[in-house]
């Protein structure tokens, strides 16, 4: 009963993914592995249309027909023969390189056929994890440090300092300056511009700062990356100047070719812990993170993996259209991205709120819960204007009492002669009106008025920003929710709780209004 359970729930699921994606017709993952599972590596040739490699735990598989068959054209034995990364020769267009756990190999005709061009004195030496071919030579990067050949591979020497001794985990050549090299290893990233005759430091590592729903996972990651932030680190092909790094922290762009970085936005990255990056020649940045395959549009991260049923994602590759390349546990997906313009995210966007309130109407309600409607600045200045047709009244009185109050004096042989006798009482008023008509073009309240509208734009900005924030991030997290499996119970729970969280918060901005509308 337990299994018949779990299969209709994962049948569920499945049936909601494809209604959320199966609207448009675009963003749909497709699988070309020919049956193949435990998808290391994959290199989506630049220059041949329908040319494929993909890298298993021990096989490199090739295809010249967009992934409908396979051929297996390398298999590599030992004690590690992970397939770890693949990459096309920039100078030589038939040169491909296999970077292996046993040493790099390469082929001078398009895969065909394969030797073993390196091999590490010792086992960390030997596992080969990133690769660049300069001006200068070949860079090959190890767990023992870098090593160069400038004679295409017939020897090597390994690189003194610092490269010579850390975990290399990338390494990037300028394409539009192949002279620029750029390494990223466990204590930061080095950069030459000298065919690497000389090194420069232009980020330092820090320890990898962990939280949230990524402590769980400690365990699991190397001891790389437990002690550093630094993970990958990619080059836009078409603007030299362009990097981006990939750290546990987020992504890092650099627009000076390194001498400066800055964050890009995380808003929409599940988790800030990028494993990989890949750069498109359309300028677009894809990132691989634990949870899922994201792409950088519009000033924040979309997801797209949304319907991509596997367990874990190794590497991405990009081609000459576009498209994108997935290697993952369960085989090799590829997804078009041609035009893809984000259409179906409205699709999903329309499943999830289809029984809530528009963003709009949330908007509305916000802004009128904080009493900062725009019109509210108008009836101000309106009303300051009017208040120049009403008069001034000015009202004054007057009282005479000067001889109010004297003495009258007579004849000093009668009685009573000298009094204190009481006069006239003397009172005087007068009523006045006036305007002051210049002020119905002008008048000293408008300044406190712009003063004020300033204020009330700020913060209705800030409201704003913050319930489209939250609304749009308890739709993604009720994605989730129901990508989950039912006997994950626990994960089930704590997206159950941020849901109603997210949901107290809008209430919080909206005076109650989102639940009275559920």
């Amino acid at each position: 009963m337990k299994k018949l359970l779990v299969v209709l729930g994962a049948g569920c699921v499945l049936w909601v993914v494809g209604q959320v994606v199966g609207f448009g017709g675009e963003v749909r993952w497709q699988d070309v592995s020919g049956g193949n599972t435990d998808i290391r590596s994959v290199l989506a040739y630049s220059d041949k249309k329908g040319f494929i490699l993909m890298g298993t735990r021990n096989t490199v598989f090739r295809s010249v027909d967009s992934g409908k068959s396979w051929r297996n054209v390398l298999l590599v034995r030992g004690n590690d023969p992970s397939i770890n990364f693949l990459y096309f020769d920039p100078q030589v267009a038939d040169y491909i390189y296999a970077a292996t756990g046993n040493g790099l190999y390469v082929s001078s005709n398009q895969g065909q056929n394969w030797k073993r061009i390196f091999k590490g004195r010792n086992a960390f030496a030997n596992d080969c994890t990133g690769l660049a071919v300069g001006s200068s030579g070949i860079y090959l990067g190890t767990k023992n440090g870098l090593f160069v050949s400038k004679d295409k591979g017939r020897s090597w020497a390994k690189e003194p300092g610092k490269l010579g001794d850390n975990h290399i985990l990338a390494i990037s050549a300028n394409p539009k300056d192949p002279d620029d090299i750029y390494v990223a290893c466990t204590e930061g990233v080095f950069r030459s511009k000298n065919k690497g005759a000389s090194w420069d430091r232009v980020v330092v590592a820090s320890a990898t700062e962990n939280g949230g729903d990524e402590q769980e996972e400690n365990d699991d990651r190397d001891d790389e990356e437990k002690y550093s932030n630094i993970r990958y680190l990619g080059i836009d092909p078409d603007n030299a100047n362009v990097i981006y790094l990939a750290t546990s922290m987020g992504v890092q762009r650099s627009d000076d070719k390194g001498d400066s970085w800055k964050p890009v936005a995380d808003y929409g990255l599940l988790s800030k812990d990028v494993k990989f990056l890949s750069v498109s020649k359309a300028g677009k940045v894809y990132a691989l993170t634990r949870s899922g395959i994201f792409e950088f549009a519009n000033g924040r991260w979309q997801e797209l993996s949304f319907d991509l049923a596997v367990n874990s994602v190794r590497s991405l590759s990009i081609d000459t259209k576009g498209d994108l390349f997935a290697a993952c546990d369960k085989g090799l997906f590829k997804l078009s991205t041609v035009d893809l313009g984000f259409a179906s995210k409205k699709d999903w966007v329309e499943v999830y709120s289809r029984r809530e309130p528009k963003i709009n109407e949330v908007q509305q309600a916000a802004i009128k819960y904080a009493e900062v409607e725009p019109e509210k600045i108008q009836q101000w200045r309106t009303k300051a204007a009017k208040k120049a047709l009403l008069p001034r009244l000015s009202i004054g009185i007057d009282r005479n009492t000067t001889d109010l109050w004297h003495w009258e004096g007579g004849s000093t042989t009668k009685s009573e002669d000298d009094v204190l006798r009481k006069g006239n009482d003397s009172v005087d008023w007068d009523v006045s009106l006036s305007w002051e008509l210049g002020e119905l073009i002008w008048n000293n309240d408008q300044t406190s008025i712009d003063t004020r509208s300033r204020l009330m734009v700020q913060l209705r900005d800030d409201i704003l920003d913050e319930v489209t924030k939250l609304y749009f991030e308890r739709l993604r997290q009720k994605a989730e929710f129901d990508n989950l499996p039912i006997e994950d119970r626990r994960k089930r729970f704590e997206k159950g709780l941020r849901i109603e969280e997210l949901t107290a918060s809008i209430d919080a901005l909206t005076g109650g209004y989102f639940s009275r509308q559920l």
